[in-house]
């Protein structure tokens, strides 16, 4: 947590917030860095005036200045069925990896005085918590997410544009799921953009996800649904699937790019310390 404490998320928009905080606004107040000028109105105050300007231009101009407020960040959840693999025991596990994302990030803001809410998506629709600010609010957040389970189906198109329609304050938003969603994702994604967020997609996947280590004959289940399939795994299947899963995960690249949201996989079986402490901040998430 100490660690955590140094870092800060990175957000490339200025917003305005709502409470002081740490981050530039959108809005002009009176803090000591420099943003702008504007000509004077009668009743301005004096303190405020220029007079270098007004002696050069001859000419009365009050000086502007950035006014740092809190910032919001969004940490949308998946909480479907196959976020919860491999087997719990595993360091792979998709849903502890998940959760402690969303605890890293959420100390990250907190720490930071930023505005947080955590939302998470299952089969029965949007579940938010918050918003918080201060440190004060971490051993909320580690309660709220150990008693989180995931299972069933998620819609993620339905989800995600259930929760932009919550109408949450446009800010910096964090999605993490594994994107295992049979009526895709980009619906969801647009009503994200449309609503203003600053969006990044954490793709989480399992080694075992990305190159199955199969052979022979299986019968394969659906972990949301149940449905079965008897099947025989040849070097010739194996090789199909990993055309299909490369084009699905660069499809998912793709439309974020054109959307301007920032996307990025991340393997479980990375350590969870270098993956917060070295690649996101690395990739640009935080600094």
């Amino acid at each position: 947590m100490r660690r955590l404490e140094r870092l800060s998320l990175i957000a490339r928009r200025v917003r305005a917030g709502r409470g002081k905080g740490e981050r530039r606004s959108t809005k002009r107040g009176a803090s000591v860095e420099f943003a702008d000028y504007r000509d004077y109105r009668p009743g301005d105050d004096l303190r405020r005036l220029d007079w270098r300007v007004y002696a050069r231009l001859e000419r009365p101009f009050i000086k502007l200045f950035e006014e740092e407020e809190d910032q919001t960040v969004h940490l949308l959840l998946d909480a479907s069925g196959s976020m919860n693999w491999p087997e719990e025991e595993s360091e792979q596990h998709k849903w502890h990896f998940a959760r402690r994302l969303v605890a890293a990030l959420g100390y990250i803001a907190l720490a930071g005085g930023d505005r947080l809410t955590v939302s998470h998506l299952d089969e029965s629709g949007v579940h938010p918590w918050g918003p918080f600010r201060g440190r004060g609010q971490i051993h909320g957040l580690l309660n709220h997410l150990s008693n989180l389970t995931a299972t069933g189906p998620t819609d993620l198109n339905a989800g995600l544009r259930q929760w932009s329609q919550t109408r949450q304050r446009s800010g910096l938003l964090f999605l993490i799921s594994d994107f295992f969603s049979p009526d895709g994702y980009e619906r969801g994604l647009a009503a994200l953009s449309s609503a203003g967020h600053e969006s990044s997609i954490l793709h989480l996947l399992s080694p075992d996800e990305i190159n199955p280590e199969l052979a022979g004959d299986l019968r394969v289940e659906d972990i949301e649904t149940g449905y079965a399939k008897e099947i025989t795994v040849t070097p010739d299947l194996r090789r199909l699937y990993q055309q299909h899963f490369t084009a699905w995960r660069q499809a998912i690249e793709r439309y974020c790019f054109s959307r301007d949201i920032n996307y990025v996989t991340i393997e479980t079986s990375l350590a969870f310390d270098a993956v917060i402490l070295g690649f996101l901040r690395q990739r640009g998430f935080v600094r």
